[in-house]
């Protein structure tokens, strides 16, 4: 079992699962589409779907097992995925040896999984009792009046019943000064473009190739544009783009940008225009040094650029698109930006997802602390 690209008559791209024999597995491949056509998942997603029910349903078929009931032994099959590589043919590693798979990744698989047997009990394939061998039901009967609020009725709550502990780690972030060496390493006004509109408007790298030029607003009033925001902005919108560039979230849009970014973008102009075969592409990040000139970059050459700079700028680790994006996020809020700002520049759907940036750095924390002996020491005390 592998997870296999597949692109549909109508240009719709998504992922499947298919055998051995490269047949496609049709459960598997049913609720996939469902995902990408039904649910509006993003390629990527069922990228990553395929993967985790490729390796599920390996682990059925070693095993004899019947996908639909196999719920009950998922504590063997997380003990299967710390030891098992994705490839079929790589030899399987075992106690002693380091482990293939951490809790973040193996977590992510069963929520999948999840997600596969639920969808088969609404189809009717697979037998409801499935439910409650992946989730435990609990209720708020037992908390205070209080925390229930003023609906006197049960709330119930479904907790998965497998999910492996994760170690709390800090956000990895691009620091000022690796940005700094970067944006020193660019050859070009292009590259300094895109680590700038990562950097200092957080974007995405599939929202930033999947920019159209008519989504760049960077003059003091956009209303001869239709466009009600003032000042310098551009606009992120979910588009079916050529080059593979999806913006995760479904609501569009409009993010702020400082006077750099329009700088860096108006020297791009004037280095994109120079290639002639660039001038009718609609996109905004073009090949302009390598072929096909002109078409519009994919989201991986970024990963590619960033890798480059990094070498070119003798910094001590690679540092990757989202790297940039968190350094963003965590500066807004350093500046003193409220979570509800950050969230919206982010397009975060859930402010959780924007609360992870909220871990201070070692030198907030020890600001905070002389801050508490400043205010607790007498006057006649201070020196």
């Amino acid at each position: 079992m592998r997870a296999f690209p597949v692109k549909l008559p109508s240009s719709e791209r998504y992922w499947t699962v298919v055998d051995e024999d490269y047949q496609v597995v049709g459960v598997a491949d049913e609720y996939l589409q469902h995902l990408r056509l039904g649910q509006d998942a993003a390629e990527s997603t069922t990228k990553a779907y395929a993967e985790s029910l490729a390796l599920y349903l390996r682990w059925c078929e070693q095993g004899g097992r019947d996908w639909r009931t196999s719920a009950d032994r998922l504590g063997s099959f997380v003990t299967w995925l710390r030891h098992t590589p994705s490839d079929p043919d790589s030899p399987v590693s075992g106690p002693g040896l380091p482990e293939v798979r951490g809790p973040g990744r193996i977590n992510r698989v069963l929520a999948a999984v999840r997600g596969f047997l639920r969808h088969g009990v609404a189809l009717g394939i697979v037998p409801p009792a499935v439910l409650a061998m992946l989730f435990e039901i609990s209720d708020d009967r037992h908390l205070p009046v209080e925390a229930r609020g003023e609906d006197s009725t049960l709330n119930y709550v479904a907790r998965p019943r497998h999910r492996l502990s994760e170690p709390e780690t800090q956000v990895d972030r691009a620091s000022d000064e690796e940005v700094i060496a970067l944006l020193g390493a660019c050859r070009s006004a292009r590259d300094r473009f895109i680590v700038m509109a990562m950097s200092r408007a957080g974007l995405r790298r599939g929202e930033l190739c999947g920019l159209r030029r008519e989504d760049i607003h960077f003059v003091a009033d956009a209303s001869g544009l239709g466009c009600a925001m003032t000042g310098p902005h551009l606009h992120v919108r979910r588009r079916d783009n050529v080059n593979g560039a999806w913006a995760k979230s479904r609501r569009s849009r409009a993010v702020p940008v400082d006077d750099l970014v329009v700088l860096a973008h108006d020297t791009y102009s004037f280095e994109r225009d120079r290639c002639r075969q660039a001038r009718d592409c609609d996109f905004v990040l073009v090949n302009l040094f390598h072929p096909p000139l002109g078409m519009p970059m994919r989201p991986g050459a970024v990963n590619e650029l960033l890798e480059g700079l990094s070498r070119r700028a003798g910094l001590d680790r690679l540092v990757h698109p989202h790297q940039l994006r968190h350094g963003f996020a965590s500066n807004v809020l350093e500046a003193g930006g409220a979570v509800d700002e950050a969230q919206s520049l982010l397009g975060h759907a859930q402010v959780s997802s924007t609360q992870v940036y909220l871990h201070p750095s070692p030198e907030r924390l020890r600001a905070a602390v002389e801050r508490v002996a400043v205010s607790h020491t007498p006057a006649g005390e201070r020196r």
